[in-house]
């Protein structure tokens, strides 16, 4: 069993969209002879995008898997998206893996969502290579792309492990730095093993020094060899290839083309040979669900089962399927196990293996392995699960904070509770996306990495629960507050019939500082109101201040106080001294200097030193104050403040000023007064819907 564990591989494919990671994974499944053809991502005929957003797009929107053995190892390959609108769900799928290759296209270089999975890979401690692709492409250049590695991805420090032979069109193979032989590739992607050509015989003998001198560092022992001129042997020189990867002291380069399947078959020999087992990981740390102490558990079959769920994907006919990474322990094929995120036990039938767009049983799981569970009833992204007799609890990666946020409404009347609980259903499959209900504006409020995210969202209840939905902006959730302190009466006498209705009240309303909300202050004396009735006061100025004055957004932040007033011993009422409180508010903040208040968002944008004076300018022209600037390694983070009805579409200008390579988050931070010529549009617009 521990052999098994021994050879099982779960690497993620990362890396920028378009750099060739679905392809790469579809020559790999052909080479280990697991498909019969090799599908290009053009035709919509690959293993790993089957989705049809993704056949429309051309693009993996969610992470595609697949095993393949090679070699006597089983390799779980994890393809993941690429676009930023879709990286939440790389950075979750990286967490179930024990390694990454990083895809860096060979025209384009490194790019943002390339520095993006670099940086989740060191939150994960995750050992890295590197694979150069698309090398027989036009404007393709390896020392350029190599020199913009080095550059950009400092940590572990990238080492050279081939060579290309050819440029463009004429690249036909790699140079082996460790057995110094020429791995040359014909039309069919058949390897033959020749001798270095004599025109890169100098390059490569250099290379292969400098590789030398890189690998020693990862062992003390072989350090001082090397530095006493000792000789070392291919195999000192792989066993500290492969200890200092596994270290994160440096991350092998690779290089070749996938849809020329060049170079495919020693990026799989190196997987096998130098990338972590589930053994190689070690324990992982979580904590009891009941109680403050940590659990470890070691990847061993003798250990307690243990698992997290990594992805969820929610079907309207075939129901849930979890997928879910074995940490520890051993589970059959059927069978309980506890979910101890949400403290209950969960019955299953069967276990599954994922090759892409089917499932196939499994007959058990081991440490290391990734498999799917269909139908349970409450385990969803981030559970953790284990044996009832010995709980854990792991902590789950956090998905990546929403840029962009849509009003959502049915097309078709009657549809909006179908609205609302088929995006729930979404959500369990896309912790990236967050839904909402503003109760100023009464929106239902759908927020995602960009629009993409959120137009892919849109396509899916269409396709998946037959929901039709329009998407707007956001309304501003705009307040209105006073300025001044003033005091009223609100009187509100009538005769009918009957009984008439009397309430009469005098109120003094003052403004309270930012934040401060309502409050009410009962100051009568003497009965000139009777108690019963000073609720009624308080509930006719809440109802009103709801309703607002200048535009029909709620009043806040003032303070209420009730000092006088008179009563009829007939006719007064509650209802009476309610409408009293209404007119007193209104007559009050009339008087009071009422003005428009603005949500302001606490902004952080992270970007390339490149494109600063473009930002700062930019956000400037958005009404926003700078707060400071920062640097963190080769970026600038600036921090700012600016009104929220400015920012409504700052995910896309952001991508375009930047070229995909900025970032940031935002979050509330307090109301301040709209710009008077602002405001009177705001006012003008608003009445002008309400009418």
């Amino acid at each position: 069993m521990a052999e098994i564990v021994e050879k099982l591989r779960n690497i993620a494919l990362v890396g920028h969209g378009g750099a060739g990671k679905t392809s790469l994974a579809e020559v790999m499944l052909f080479d280990a002879g697991v498909t019969n053809r090799i599908g290009r991502v053009e035709d919509g005929n690959t293993a790993m995008d089957f989705e049809p957003e993704e056949l429309k797009r051309n693009a993996s929107i969610s992470t595609g898997l697949h095993q393949v053995t090679w070699k006597k190892h089983s390799i779980t390959l994890l393809d993941t998206p690429g676009d930023q609108n879709f990286f939440t769900d790389t950075k979750l799928s990286m967490a179930a893996a024990d390694g990454a290759v990083l895809v860096v296209d060979a025209v384009d270089g490194v790019r943002v969502q390339a520095e993006q999975a670099w940086a989740f890979a060191e939150e994960f401690s995750m050992p890295c290579a590197i694979f150069i692709n698309r090398l027989d492409r036009d404007r393709s250049d390896f020392q350029r792309t190599l020199d913009d590695i080095i550059s950009n991805l400092e940590t572990p420090k990238p080492i050279l492990l081939q060579l290309p032979i050819g440029t463009l069109e004429e690249f036909n193979g790699v140079v082996d730095l460790i057995a110094m032989k020429a791995l040359v590739f014909d039309g069919d992607g058949k390897m033959s093993v020749e001798d270095i050509p004599a025109d890169m015989q100098e390059e490569a003998e250099g290379a292969r020094e400098e590789l030398i001198e890189n690998v020693a560092e990862a062992d003390d022992e072989l350090i001082e060899r090397y530095l006493e001129g000792e000789t070392l042997s291919d195999d000192d020189i792989r066993t500290a290839l492969r200890a200092g990867t596994l270290s994160r002291t440096f991350a092998p380069i690779l290089c070749g083309s996938a849809l020329a399947n060049i170079g495919i078959a020693p990026l799989m020999d190196f997987m096998v040979n130098v990338m972590p087992s589930p053994e190689d990981r070690g324990p992982k740390v979580g904590k009891h669900p009941h109680q403050d102490a940590a659990v470890e558990r070691l990847p061993s079959p003798d250990a307690p089962f243990s698992a997290f769920v990594f992805k969820t994907i929610a079907d309207p006919y075939a129901g849930r399927l979890n997928l879910f990474r074995v940490v520890s322990g051993r589970l059959g094929s059927d069978g309980t196990f506890y979910n101890s995120t949400k403290d209950s036990k969960e019955r299953f039938n069967q276990l599954l293996t994922v090759m892409g767009k089917e499932q196939k049983p499994a007959k058990e799981a081991v440490p290391g392995s990734i498999l799917a569970v269909a139908k349970l009833k409450e385990t969803f992204t981030g559970d953790t699960l284990c044996d009832d007799g010995d709980k854990v609890l792991f902590e789950c990666a956090d998905p990546l904070p929403t840029l962009i946020s849509f009003a959502v409404s049915a097309k078709n009347k009657g549809d909006e509770d179908k609205v609302f609980s088929s995006l729930t259903k979404i959500l369990e499959e896309d912790p990236g996306l967050k839904l909402d209900r503003n109760s100023q504006t009464k929106e239902i409020l759908l927020s995602g990495r960009g629009q993409v995210h959120i137009e892919v969202v849109v396509e899916k209840l269409k396709r998946k629960f037959n929901v039709e939905v329009a998407l707007n902006l956001p309304k501003v959730p705009y307040k209105e507050t006073i300025k001044k302190k003033v005091r009223v009466q609100g009187r509100h006498k009538k005769q009918t019939g009957g009984h008439g209705q009397f309430g009469d009240c005098w109120i003094q309303m003052e403004p309270l500082g930012r934040g401060g909300g309502f409050e009410f202050v009962d100051a009568i004396v003497g009965g000139a109101i009777p108690k019963t009735y000073i609720p009624a006061v308080e509930k006719g100025v809440v109802e009103a201040a709801d309703r607002g004055i200048l535009a029909g957004f709620p009043c806040v932040d003032f303070r209420v106080t009730l000092d006088d007033g008179s009563y009829h011993t007939v006719d007064s009422s509650e209802m009476a001294f309610k409408i009293a409180g209404a007119l007193a508010f209104k007559k009050a903040v009339e008087q009071a200097n009422p003005v428009l208040l603005e949500p302001i968002m606490n902004v952080t944008v992270i970007t390339p030193d490149d494109f600063m004076g473009d930002i700062m300018g930019d956000l400037n022209g958005r009404r926003g104050r700078v707060m400071g600037m920062d640097t963190e390694g080769k970026n600038q983070v600036i921090k700012a403040q600016v009104p929220l009805a400015e920012f409504l579409t700052y995910a896309p200008d952001l991508r375009s000023m930047t070229g995909g390579r900025g970032l940031y988050t935002m979050e509330f931070s307090h109301y301040d007064e709209v710009p008077a010529q602002l405001a009177e549009k705001v006012i003008e617009e608003a009445n002008r819907e309400a009418e």
